[in-house]
C-alpha cells in the first residue's frame, strides 16, 4: 500500500531522465514498465524514491528511433517547467530557428511534438547555450543517470582568476556538507575559465566560484560529451545526428575541440536575450 512518502511512477521515471512523463503513462499504459521486478499497468501506481524501475524490452524499442535536438538556450528562456510569465526553451523550435539539413517532413514532426521534449541536463535561466531535448529515453538517461558523461562550459567571471583560485576549484570541494566529483577548471582567456564536470549540482558553478571569491557574470554550456554548441546561433535549434548518438552512448567524454575564449559577457548578452524574446512574440 502506498503511503505519503511515495510518488507516481510516471514522476518519478520523468525525474530520473527514463522518458517524459506523458512516455511514461505510455509505456504503463503498454506493460513495459517494472517497480522492484512487478510490472506496473495502473497510471495512478506509487513507488518510494529508492524504487528499482526499469524499462521492459519491448518498451526500450517504443522509445527508440526519437528525434534529439541541441538548442542553443539564450538567457532568460528555463529549460524545466515554467512558472507563470517564464518562457520554456523548447518554444525556440519552430521553422525560422532551424538549423542544418532536415527535410520538412522531419522538421514539421519535430516542431509538432516540440512541448513533449525531455530535457536531457537542466540549464538555468540566468544561463545560456547548449541544451538537449530529446524523444529518446536511453539519450536522456545516458546523459542525466549520473553516467559519467562530461559537460563543458565557458564561465567569465569577476574579478580576474588567480592561479591559487583556480588551484581550489579544481577540488577537492564540498557543497551542502557533500563531496563533488573533481572538476577540471582551466584559464578561458584573461577573465574566463573552463569548467568541465560530471554532475550538475543546482548552481554548482556558481556557487564553488563564489566559496573562492570569483562572480560569474554568464555562464555558456558548449559541451555535452561529443554533442558541441560550435556555431549555432543563439535562439536556434539542430537535430542530433545518428553519429552523434551513437558517440554519445559510446564515450561521454568531452571532445578536445570544445574549445574556446570566453566572450565577455554583460549588457549586451541580455540585450539579445531580450530581442530574441521580443522576436518570438
Amino acid at each position: 500500500m502506498a503511503d505519503d512518502s511515495q510518488q507516481r511512477v510516471a514522476k518519478l521515471m520523468a525525474a530520473r531522465g527514463l522518458c517524459s512523463r506523458r512516455e511514461a503513462e505510455r509505456l504503463i499504459d503498454a506493460g513495459c514498465v517494472l517497480v522492484d521486478g512487478e510490472v506496473v499497468r495502473q497510471q495512478g501506481a506509487k513507488a518510494a524514491d529508492d524504487a528499482r524501475i526499469e524499462i521492459s524490452g519491448a518498451g526500450e524499442a517504443l522509445l527508440g528511433g526519437r528525434e534529439t535536438v541541441i538548442v542553443n538556450k539564450p538567457i532568460g528562456l528555463v529549460s524545466t517547467q515554467p512558472e507563470p510569465g517564464q518562457t520554456p526553451a523548447w518554444t525556440l523550435i519552430t521553422a525560422a530557428t532551424q538549423r542544418g539539413a532536415i527535410d520538412r517532413a522531419q522538421r514539421d514532426q519535430i516542431i509538432a511534438a516540440a512541448r513533449e521534449l525531455s530535457v536531457a541536463g537542466r540549464l538555468d535561466r540566468a544561463s545560456r547555450g547548449l541544451l538537449v531535448l530529446t524523444q529518446d529515453g536511453t539519450v536522456a538517461r545516458r546523459i542525466i543517470g549520473g553516467n559519467g558523461v562530461e559537460k563543458a562550459y565557458l564561465v567569465a567571471v569577476t574579478p580576474a582568476p588567480r592561479d591559487e583560485q583556480i588551484r581550489k576549484l579544481n577540488g577537492p570541494l564540498r557543497l551542502d556538507g557533500v563531496a563533488l566529483r573533481p572538476m577540471r577548471v582551466t584559464r578561458a582567456g584573461a577573465e574566463g575559465l573552463r569548467f568541465v564536470l560530471v554532475e550538475g549540482r543546482k548552481h554548482q558553478i556558481r556557487r564553488c566560484c563564489r566559496t573562492v571569491g570569483l562572480e560569474v557574470t554568464d555562464l555558456q554550456r558548449i559541451a555535452v560529451g561529443p554533442l558541441r554548441l560550435g556555431d549555432l546561433p543563439e535562439g536556434c535549434w539542430r537535430v542530433v545526428s545518428t553519429e552523434e548518438i551513437e558517440l554519445l552512448q559510446s564515450d561521454g567524454r568531452v571532445s578536445s575541440r570544445a574549445e574556446a575564449k570566453v566572450p565577455k559577457a554583460s549588457t549586451q548578452r541580455r540585450r539579445g536575450a531580450e530581442s530574441t524574446e521580443k522576436r518570438r512574440r
